[in-house]
């Protein structure tokens, strides 16, 4: 699977592939990690849109990555393995 790093805007995240779950990182301007999730199959441009400023789910960010997972089950385990390692400071912890 193929890693996709754009600019953590709305134009940037358009093109984003639907085709797979994935699990994607939003990243400060200086590679900071600010928040690790996980979307469901066709939602990834949809699920980061509810991160960008001025939404309900708002992160600060420069860019994202987007890594497609083979399934949703894949993505939520690699996302709780991000988590614990990299302790963002968006996610809520202990979830």
């Amino acid at each position: 699977m193929t890693r996709k790093t754009v600019d953590f805007t709305k134009s940037g995240i358009a093109g984003l592939s639907k085709d797979k779950p994935a699990l994607y990182t939003i990243e400060t301007a200086g590679g900071r990690t600010n928040y690790i999730g996980i979307a469901q199959r066709g939602r990834v441009a949809e699920r980061l849109a509810e991160h960008l400023p001025g939404a309900r789910d708002a992160v600060p960010g420069a860019k994202v990555r987007v890594e497609p997972m083979p399934s949703i089950a894949e993505a939520r385990a690699r996302e709780a393995r991000a988590i614990a390692r990299v302790q963002p400071k968006y996610n809520k912890q202990g979830k």
